[in-house]
C-alpha cells in the first residue's frame, strides 16, 4: 500500500514539473502574434493627400525615413522635406499604428487606420503639430504604393 501511494506523490510531482515547463510556450505563442502583428507594417509605404506626397521607409537601423513631395510632383523629384529618426508606434490591439517624426518642433504623424468606426476612413491620415502641440494639418490620404 505504501508502494502506491509513493508512486502516485512521485508520478503527480512528474505531472505537476512538464506543466511547469510546458508553462513558457504559452509566452511564446503570444510574442509570435506580436510579431505577426509587427510583420504587417510595409518596409515602405507611398500615400498621397490632398496636398502631400507622403513617402515612409523603413532604414535598417529599425527607424523610420519621412519624405515628402506636393501632390503634383513626381516622386523622382527631389523631396521637399526628409525627415529621419521616426518611431513606429503601436495604438491598440487592433494592428493600428502611426509613425511619429520631429522637425524643428514639428511634431508629423502619419496613421495607419485599421479600425475605424466608418467604413468610408481612409487608409492612412496625416496630422501636424506646431510648436504648442496645436493641430495645423490633418488630411486623409490614400496608398500610392505598399
Amino acid at each position: 500500500m505504501i508502494k502506491y501511494f509513493l508512486l502516485g506523490t512521485f508520478t503527480l510531482a512528474q505531472l505537476s514539473f512538464a506543466y511547469a515547463k510546458e508553462t513558457p510556450n504559452d509566452l511564446k505563442i503570444n510574442t509570435s502574434i506580436t510579431n505577426l502583428v509587427n510583420q504587417q507594417v510595409p518596409k515602405t509605404v507611398i500615400i498621397k493627400t490632398k496636398k502631400f506626397k507622403i513617402r515612409i521607409d523603413k532604414q535598417p537601423n529599425g527607424k523610420y525615413l519621412y519624405q515628402s513631395w506636393n501632390a503634383n510632383t513626381k516622386i523622382t523629384a527631389k523631396p521637399s522635406m526628409i525627415i529621419s529618426d521616426g518611431e513606429l508606434i503601436p495604438d491598440g490591439s487592433g494592428g493600428n499604428y502611426y509613425f511619429n517624426f520631429n522637425n524643428e518642433g514639428h511634431n508629423y504623424q502619419i496613421w495607419r487606420n485599421y479600425l475605424t468606426n466608418s467604413a468610408k476612413k481612409a487608409p492612412y491620415t496625416l496630422v501636424v503639430y506646431d510648436t504648442n502641440d496645436s493641430e495645423i494639418v490633418r488630411q486623409d490620404g490614400v496608398i500610392v504604393k505598399n
